[in-house]
């Protein structure tokens, strides 16, 4: 079974000063899986994160979310 994950993230806290960032990768198996972001806006900024991380909602959302207006 192929492992199916969103394409797109929002940061609950700004990572490097971004938000949105997209997947351009991922890899590993079991536990050890990770997958590699990209910001929308710069594509230099990138963060390899675990996917342990990345399920959780306290630090990430699945999708991009629309930011309050004061950010």
């Amino acid at each position: 079974m192929t492992w199916k994950l969103a394409k797109a993230w929002t940061s609950v806290l700004p990572q490097e000063g971004y938000r949105h960032f997209r997947v351009i990768f991922q890899g590993g198996k079991g536990q050890d899986r990770w997958v590699e972001l990209e910001a929308v806006l710069d594509a230099s900024i990138r963060r390899r994160i675990a996917w342990t991380e990345l399920k959780n909602q306290d630090v990430w959302t699945s999708g991009w979310r629309q930011l309050p207006p004061t950010e």
